[in-house]
């Protein structure tokens, strides 16, 4: 494991427990406390976590979004490698929900050429990234625009996915976990996401490494109401085989290795 994904382990671990201690964190990840306490200096340092004696707690509030550019450039090798995954579900000819986020806009940049697609879309930036392709028809959910995040929110959007009845529904979340299984910061936005999921035969969740044993503030759906996640971390991360044990399918999304100095 590289420092930057142990580190994102960690961060998962603060996020879902509020604290964590050097000890428990060396033996789980095979490394010195020091080396843990290097990883909680560097967390600290990004404003993420503040040490106390013995280990470290979460400053982070569980409603906190990071802004858009932020997550965008964050784990963006990842979000790739998970974009062209989820492409490779995707058929010519069918109808496909794309949820708003940052890693479901990688996905739509991997549809550009497929043949008679319709995606349907609440994301303002997926509409204009699919718009200009002549052989994939896009539908705009309307409804109002969240500042920053140009996601559709409100009745219109809620509505409108109510109406459809899709292949394919590809949805982003800012954590998923067993309990209480997808979350995301903003209230509005889950119930976006939770008509969108209703509305298509086959729910898929996008999430990087990242996202895995995260807790946000706002519930979107149980584990059940998924049938498949595509991901960057391997089969042997603890909640990996949580979301298998669920009865969803874990697709794992191959990233090209990286070289960082330890």
């Amino acid at each position: 494991m590289l420092p930057s994904q142990r580190r994102q382990a960690v961060l998962r671990r603060l996020t879902a427990h509020g604290e964590v201690g050097f000890t428990e964190l060396a033996e789980e990840f095979g490394v010195s406390e020091m080396t843990i306490r290097r990883d909680l200096e560097t967390l600290e340092a990004e404003g993420l976590a503040r040490r106390v004696r013995g280990g470290a707690i979460s400053v982070v509030s569980r409603s906190y979004e990071p802004p858009l550019a932020v997550r965008a450039s964050t784990a963006s090798a990842a979000k790739t490698a998970i974009g062209a995954a989820a492409a490779g579900l995707v058929n010519d000819g069918d109808t496909v929900i794309i949820d708003v986020g940052t890693t479901t806009l990688e996905l739509a940049r991997a549809l550009h050429g497929r043949r008679g697609l319709t995606v349907v879309t609440a994301s303002l930036p997926i509409a204009v990234e699919l718009g200009h392709d002549p052989d994939i028809r896009v539908i705009v959910t309307g409804g109002q625009v969240r500042s920053g995040e140009l996601s559709l929110t409100g009745g219109m959007a809620e509505d409108a996915f109510r109406a459809l009845n899709c292949d394919l529904g590809f949805i982003g979340v800012a954590g998923i976990c067993a309990t209480p299984g997808l979350t995301e910061y903003n209230q509005d936005d889950a119930r976006v996401k939770r008509a969108a999921i209703a509305a298509a035969r086959r729910s898929i969740v996008l999430a990087d490494g990242s996202k895995l044993g995260r807790v946000a503030f706002a519930t979107v759906a149980p584990l059940s109401a998924i049938d498949a996640v595509v991901t960057d971390a391997s089969a042997a991360h603890q909640p990996v085989s949580e979301i298998a044990a669920a009865g969803a399918e874990v697709i794992e999304a191959k990233v090209p290795d990286a070289v960082e100095p330890q």
